[in-house]
């Protein structure tokens, strides 16, 4: 297991209509990274350096997911998954997920 998985992902919407999940810290830098540059401010620079030294050192993980989670709203991304989407439970077995 990745010691480096939020406790809880964070859902961003990327794009026009698609929600993407930030389920680690590596995902998180990868989003940051691909962040526009035009639209870049003081609440990502914090986001990114609060990733960067999660990863870097033993700054707390919980503290770059809230700080990511912080610049996911002010940006207007973050999209509350609150209720169990169709795609995370199958149909008549338990532990959900997709049939291959």
């Amino acid at each position: 297991m990745n010691d480096r998985m939020f406790d809880t992902p964070v859902f961003v919407k990327s794009g026009t209509s698609l929600i993407q999940e930030i389920a680690c810290l590596e995902d998180a830098l990868e989003f940051l990274y691909e962040w526009p540059k035009n639209r870049r401010g003081p609440i990502y620079e914090t986001a990114l350096r609060a990733c960067q030294r999660a990863f870097d050192s033993g700054f707390p993980l919980t503290a770059a997911r809230e700080a990511f989670c912080g610049f996911a709203k002010s940006a207007k991304i973050h999209e509350d998954v609150s209720t169990t989407l169709p795609w995370m439970i199958g149909k008549g077995r338990k532990g959900g997920g997709l049939t291959a």
